[in-house]
Formats: structure tokens, sequence, C-alpha cells
């Protein structure tokens, strides 16, 4: 099936009546070092933190070979790759998506970035002024690949949807044209698991139905998908399917973060006093993420000693998250490596904010993870019908007695 997808998508086809564009860092934080030092340029190139929980935030295409890709535990990445290049995360990678991000606006100030290596582009305003989508992407690519020595991938279509798997479809270092006159063509013979919002649970559901391509899915009514997959989930997928995706590029997007933290009566001495507070904490953040319809990329962590000496911490996840346990996971790591004392205070913050609905990756459907997100969902609604506390973790009432404030405490002592 994919293989005559070159039909359908690819750089001489015609974008007549195009404007939405997606531009893909290719393996970004990979490439961000190897473009800072070329002797690396061929190895398996793994970017991911090296703790004992860590897990891989980028792989290079080398790397990918070995079947290492992103949020793989970094144990599993060793065992897969023993003799690849293990790089930790550092913060250049915002500096350079900066640099990227201008160097777009450089063509249209319609630019929505939705994470620090990709982005959508409205250049439909642009086609007298500089020419052509295909055209504006061409140069884009040149202007990257010449100024910071790494590569991207472009899609172009008519929505924002079709031009990321146009995108996804073309990678690595690849362009994608849909032409509107083959649009479902190519959108039909998609896998299922192609359409944002079904992973791998929704697509088990739907392919007990003989669901097996987009395809199968647009010739389904509303009514029977809702019958499997409920009615809000079934008008999304319908939608989809026939490519139907009003959403515009939204370019005023304020760069946002969600954060909470807490203040103890008597300092935390370790891990199993402060670690309870900082699972809570982060599953307080997922749940006012999710209520805003936001995923969020960067997880900080920030520490107050009994001294007053208050440090942060911060990494990149894999991809967008709205998934306290994901969270927890990332700010207990921050935590244990940088704890070295007894804490006063303790807080996290997710940032790099994206729509939940824009990301690629399904934070809310389909992986294993999202057991966790269906329980931490069902706390929401619980809250919101019976009030805070309505229901709490097992470490949580195992510390009632405890002398530690609450992040609901509204303790001022900072």
């Amino acid at each position: 099936m994919a293989s005559d997808l070159h039909r359908f998508i690819g750089p001489g086809l015609s974008d007549d009546g195009l404007g939405i564009m997606h531009v893909d860092m290719d393996a970004f934080f990979a490439s961000v070092e190897i473009a800072r030092d070329p002797s690396l340029r061929g190895k398996p190139v793994i970017v991911a933190g090296l703790g004992p929980r860590g897990v891989v935030s980028a792989a290079s295409y080398e790397a990918r070979e070995y079947g290492v890709h992103s949020a793989l535990p970094t144990a599993i990445a060793r065992r897969r790759c023993p003799h690849g290049v293990f790089i930790t995360p550092t913060t250049s990678y915002g500096e350079v998506s900066r640099a990227v991000m201008a160097i777009f606006r450089e063509f249209t100030p319609h630019v929505q970035p939705i994470s620090v290596d990709e982005a959508f582009l409205d250049v439909s305003g642009a086609r007298r002024l500089i020419g052509s989508p295909v055209q504006i992407a061409r140069a884009i690519r040149e202007r990257v690949r010449a100024e910071h020595g790494i590569t991207c991938t472009v899609g172009i279509a008519s929505t924002k949807f079709l031009s990321k798997l146009a995108s996804e479809a073309s990678k690595p270092d690849g362009l994608g044209v849909v032409p509107a006159a083959t649009e479902l063509e190519f959108l039909h013979r998609l896998p299922i698991r192609s359409v944002w919002g079904i992973g791998e649970k929704t697509a088990e559901k739907l392919t007990r139905l003989g669901m097996r391509t987009v395809g199968d899915l647009a010739r389904l009514d509303v009514d029977s998908l809702a019958a499997s997959v409920g009615t809000a989930s079934a008008e999304h997928l319908y939608a989809l399917s026939r490519n139907i995706d009003p959403r515009p590029v939204r370019p005023d997007r304020v760069e946002k973060s969600i954060s909470n933290e807490t203040t103890f009566d008597r300092d935390a001495p370790d891990g199993a006093v402060w670690g309870p507070v900082l699972l809570e904490l982060s599953r307080k953040v997922a749940s006012r993420a999710r209520a805003a319809g936001w995923a969020g990329r960067g997880v900080t962590v920030k520490i107050r000693f009994g001294d007053f000496k208050t440090i942060t911490r911060s990494r990149m996840l894999p991809a967008p998250t709205d998934v306290g346990r994901e969270i927890y996971a990332a700010a207990r790591e921050l935590a244990d490596a940088a704890a070295t004392a007894p804490v006063r205070l303790i807080g996290v913050k997710l940032d790099h904010l994206v729509e939940a609905a824009a990301v690629g990756r399904q934070v809310a459907l389909g992986e294993p993870e999202h057991g966790w997100r269906d329980i931490e969902t069902v706390i929401d609604q619980a809250s919101a019908k019976f009030g805070k506390g309505a229901v709490r973790s097992a470490g949580r009432l195992a510390r009632r007695d405890s002398r530690v404030d609450t992040p609901d405490s509204g303790n001022p002592r900072r």
C-alpha cells in the first residue's frame, strides 16, 4: 500500500490551492549534536537521560535501525544499540529552535509552533510576494541546512491534519505535496493509526470492526463509530477521515507554563517524604493541563533547601504529555539527582505547551501509559462532581498523619 503513495504525494506535484505547511526537524536533538560535532555523522547518536529511569529523547536514523526511538527507556536502548553514542540532553536545543522559527517567520507571520522541532505555517498569502508553497518550502529547507547544519521535512496540503501526514510520509529530509485533487486518495490508503486520536486501544476496537485503512474508516457512519469509540471520538474520527479539519494556523499562541509547588512544615529529609508530594503536584499540573487542552514537553523541578538555597532542574520529554505519571517520572529523576540535602520546598512545572489536539503522538489515546491518563481523567471528573480530595492516592492516604503540607494547603511559607 505504502509503495504506491508516490502517485499521490511528492515535491513535483501541483500545489495549486494549497497553503498549509507542516515543517518538522529530522531527529532534532540528535541532529543538533551532530551539527555541533561532525565526527558523530553516520554514527548511531542517542540523546537520552542517562539515569536509571532515563528515556530516549531523540535518536539519529542510524540508531533507529537498531530499534531505538524516542520514549524508549535508556537501559533498553543500550541493549539494542551497545555501540551507540549516548549524549545527555542540553539546553542548546531551545536556542536552535528559536532561530529556526525565526527563519519561518521571514516567509510568513502565520507560524504556529507545536513543539520545539515542528510548526505549522500558513503560506497562502505569500504566493504573490515570495512564491508558491513548494518554492517557499525549498527555500526554508535550504536556509535551515545552511545556517544550522540540520535537515527538515516539509509537508504541504490543504489542512493542518493532512500537511502533517504529508511530512511524516516524506521523512527524512523530504518534501511532500498532496494535491487537492488527490488528497482523499492519499489519505484513504493510509493505515488507521495515521489518524490523530487513534492509538493502540482504539485501533484494536476498529480492527475488530474490519477497519484497516483510513478509507475503511471513512465508509463508516458516525453512529457505527460511536458504538465502538464513543460519540465525541466518533465525530472527531469521522471528520478527519474525510480531511475535514477547519482549524486555522494560530500565530498568536503565547508560550505558557503550568506549575504547582508546596512548602513542608518541616524540611523533608529524603525522597520517601517529598516523593509522594512530588507525585501529587505532578498529577495536579497534569489535571490543569488537560482542563485547558494543553500538553507539554518541558518538565522543571524547583527545590528549595533548608538554608533557602533554591535550584531548578529541567529536561525535555520525547513527546508532549498531559499525563501526571509521565510528568512525575521526569520530575522524580531530576529531583533524585538534585536533592542533596533536606528539602524545604518542592515544585514542578510543565512548559513548552502545545495544543493537545495538534500533537501527532496522541497524548490522550492508545499508548500503554494512557491507562494512567484514563485513571487521572476519572479523578478529574470525580473531583469536579464531589470536590477536591474525593479521590486520593494511596500515597497521600498513607501520610495523612505526617506533618507535611499538601499542594492544596496554601501554606504561605516560601
